[in-house]
Protein backbone atom coordinates (compact mmCIF):
# COMPACT_ATOMS: atom_id res chain seq x y z
CA UNK A 1 0.00 0.00 0.00
CA UNK A 2 1.55 3.25 -0.97
CA UNK A 3 1.16 6.68 0.58
CA UNK A 4 -1.89 8.15 -1.71
CA UNK A 5 -3.82 4.82 -1.22
CA UNK A 6 -3.55 4.78 3.03
CA UNK A 7 -5.16 8.01 3.19
CA UNK A 8 -7.12 10.31 1.09
CA UNK A 9 -5.56 14.15 1.90
CA UNK A 10 -2.17 14.25 0.93
CA UNK A 11 0.88 15.40 3.36
CA UNK A 12 3.06 18.13 2.37
CA UNK A 13 5.93 19.26 3.93
CA UNK A 14 6.98 23.08 2.97
CA UNK A 15 10.87 23.14 3.21
CA UNK A 16 12.38 26.99 3.21
CA UNK A 17 14.68 29.01 5.74
CA UNK A 18 12.87 31.92 4.57
CA UNK A 19 9.70 32.72 6.92
CA UNK A 20 8.50 34.67 4.44
CA UNK A 21 8.47 32.20 1.79
CA UNK A 22 6.66 29.62 4.07
CA UNK A 23 4.51 31.46 5.14
CA UNK A 24 3.21 32.76 1.30
CA UNK A 25 3.30 28.89 0.74
CA UNK A 26 1.25 28.25 3.69
CA UNK A 27 -1.53 30.99 2.62
CA UNK A 28 -1.73 29.54 -1.05
CA UNK A 29 -2.49 26.25 0.47
CA UNK A 30 -4.64 27.55 2.72
CA UNK A 31 -7.59 26.20 0.49
CA UNK A 32 -6.35 23.17 -0.50
CA UNK A 33 -7.44 19.68 0.95
CA UNK A 34 -4.03 18.84 2.90
CA UNK A 35 -2.04 18.03 5.84
CA UNK A 36 1.17 20.52 6.05
CA UNK A 37 4.32 20.47 7.90
CA UNK A 38 7.43 23.00 7.57
CA UNK A 39 10.87 22.80 7.87
CA UNK A 40 13.78 25.31 7.87
CA UNK A 41 17.12 23.33 6.49
CA UNK A 42 17.91 20.08 5.02
CA UNK A 43 18.78 18.72 8.20
CA UNK A 44 15.48 19.46 9.88
CA UNK A 45 14.12 18.53 6.67
CA UNK A 46 15.69 15.29 6.18
CA UNK A 47 14.44 14.59 9.92
CA UNK A 48 10.98 15.86 9.17
CA UNK A 49 10.42 13.54 5.87
CA UNK A 50 11.47 10.67 7.88
CA UNK A 51 8.63 11.54 10.79
CA UNK A 52 6.17 12.62 8.94
CA UNK A 53 6.48 10.74 5.56
CA UNK A 54 4.92 13.32 3.41
CA UNK A 55 3.38 12.30 -0.38
CA UNK A 56 5.37 16.02 -1.58
CA UNK A 57 8.21 17.90 -0.83
CA UNK A 58 8.01 21.81 -1.59
CA UNK A 59 11.71 21.99 -1.26
CA UNK A 60 13.59 25.10 -1.49
CA UNK A 61 17.38 25.15 -2.81
CA UNK A 62 19.64 27.34 -1.64
CA UNK A 63 18.83 25.94 2.07
CA UNK A 64 21.39 26.16 5.52
CA UNK A 65 22.77 23.22 6.62
CA UNK A 66 22.46 21.36 3.53
CA UNK A 67 20.97 22.59 0.17
CA UNK A 68 17.86 21.62 -1.73
CA UNK A 69 20.39 19.46 -3.91
CA UNK A 70 21.76 17.59 -1.49
CA UNK A 71 18.51 16.68 0.26
CA UNK A 72 17.00 15.36 -2.62
CA UNK A 73 19.89 13.40 -3.43
CA UNK A 74 19.20 11.88 0.29
CA UNK A 75 15.90 11.44 -0.39
CA UNK A 76 16.40 9.81 -3.63
CA UNK A 77 19.04 7.46 -2.33
CA UNK A 78 16.74 6.21 0.47
CA UNK A 79 14.65 3.15 -0.06
CA UNK A 80 11.68 4.34 2.68
CA UNK A 81 11.87 8.32 0.77
CA UNK A 82 12.69 7.31 -3.25
CA UNK A 83 9.36 7.73 -4.38
CA UNK A 84 8.38 11.10 -2.42
CA UNK A 85 7.49 13.57 -4.87
CA UNK A 86 9.89 16.38 -4.93
CA UNK A 87 8.89 20.15 -6.65
CA UNK A 88 11.70 22.38 -6.20
CA UNK A 89 10.95 26.12 -5.54
CA UNK A 90 13.70 28.51 -5.81
CA UNK A 91 14.77 31.67 -7.20
CA UNK A 92 17.56 29.97 -9.17
CA UNK A 93 16.56 30.45 -12.74
CA UNK A 94 19.23 29.02 -15.09
CA UNK A 95 19.64 25.76 -16.60
CA UNK A 96 22.27 24.53 -15.38
CA UNK A 97 20.94 25.07 -12.24
CA UNK A 98 17.80 23.02 -13.11
CA UNK A 99 19.79 20.40 -14.78
CA UNK A 100 21.41 19.74 -11.35
CA UNK A 101 17.91 19.90 -9.93
CA UNK A 102 17.38 16.83 -12.68
CA UNK A 103 20.06 14.70 -11.96
CA UNK A 104 19.49 15.12 -7.88
CA UNK A 105 16.55 13.61 -8.91
CA UNK A 106 13.49 16.26 -8.37
CA UNK A 107 10.19 15.53 -9.99
CA UNK A 108 9.10 19.49 -11.03
CA UNK A 109 10.55 22.44 -10.83
CA UNK A 110 8.82 26.17 -9.72
CA UNK A 111 10.26 29.16 -10.00
CA UNK A 112 10.07 32.36 -7.81
CA UNK A 113 7.68 34.42 -6.89
CA UNK A 114 5.77 31.43 -7.03
CA UNK A 115 2.24 32.06 -8.57
CA UNK A 116 -0.71 30.64 -6.53
CA UNK A 117 -2.08 29.24 -9.69
CA UNK A 118 0.64 27.71 -10.65
CA UNK A 119 1.88 26.45 -7.62
CA UNK A 120 -1.44 24.33 -7.31
CA UNK A 121 -1.54 23.31 -10.66
CA UNK A 122 1.75 21.36 -10.42
CA UNK A 123 0.99 19.78 -6.64
CA UNK A 124 -2.26 18.53 -8.56
CA UNK A 125 -0.57 17.45 -11.05
CA UNK A 126 1.93 15.80 -9.79
CA UNK A 127 -0.21 13.93 -6.85
CA UNK A 128 -2.57 12.95 -9.85
CA UNK A 129 0.09 11.24 -11.91
CA UNK A 130 0.87 9.70 -8.67
CA UNK A 131 -2.35 8.18 -7.96
CA UNK A 132 -2.63 6.58 -11.87
CA UNK A 133 0.61 5.25 -11.63
CA UNK A 134 -0.07 3.70 -8.41
CA UNK A 135 -2.86 2.54 -10.00
CA UNK A 136 -1.13 0.15 -12.38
Amino acid sequence: MTLNESRAIPKILIADDNTQNVELLEAYLSDFDCVLRTANDGEETLRVVAEFQPDLLLLDIMMPRLSGFEVCRKIRSNPATTDLLILMVTALNEAADFERGVQAGTDDFLTKPVNKIELLCRIRSLLRVRHLKNQL
